[in-house]
């Protein structure tokens, strides 16, 4: 059997980029580029469950936990497991690369608040 490669491809995006370097049909990796001062829109997913890791960079994470809004610090190293319908957003507070590992639902997303217009969609 011969190995499958990946060579990966970039989505931009108004925040900065997506690098996504695996998909597959059980799960997606990416690595999230930030720009200094952007932020993705305040989301949830349907069904999409994932884990970030912040590689560099400083990010605050806007996270609603038992119906009450809260803002998390990360610095590199950092780890959050998101479950499908966590509200989250994360804002660089410096530049910043995040390692996100997926189910690979990636149009499961519910944009609440989005600077960009996208908001609903």
């Amino acid at each position: 059997m011969q190995p499958v490669t990946y060579k990966g491809r970039i989505v931009d995006k108004p925040w900065g980029h997506e690098l996504i370097w695996a998909h597959t049909d059980r799960y997606v990796g990416k690595i999230l580029h930030i720009k200094k001062g952007e932020s993705l829109s305040y989301q949830y997913h349907r069904v999409k469950d994932e884990t970030v890791q912040l590689l560099a960079g400083v990010l605050e994470m806007d996270l609603e936990i038992d119906e009450g809004r809260t803002t998390v610090r990360f610095v590199p190293g950092d780890c959050l497991h998101i479950t499908p319908g966590m509200k989250h957003r994360m804002t660089a507070v410096e530049e910043c690369d995040v390692l996100e590992v997926s189910t690979p639902e990636l149009d499961d997303v519910v944009r609440l608040e989005d600077r960009y217009g996208r908001a609903g969609t």
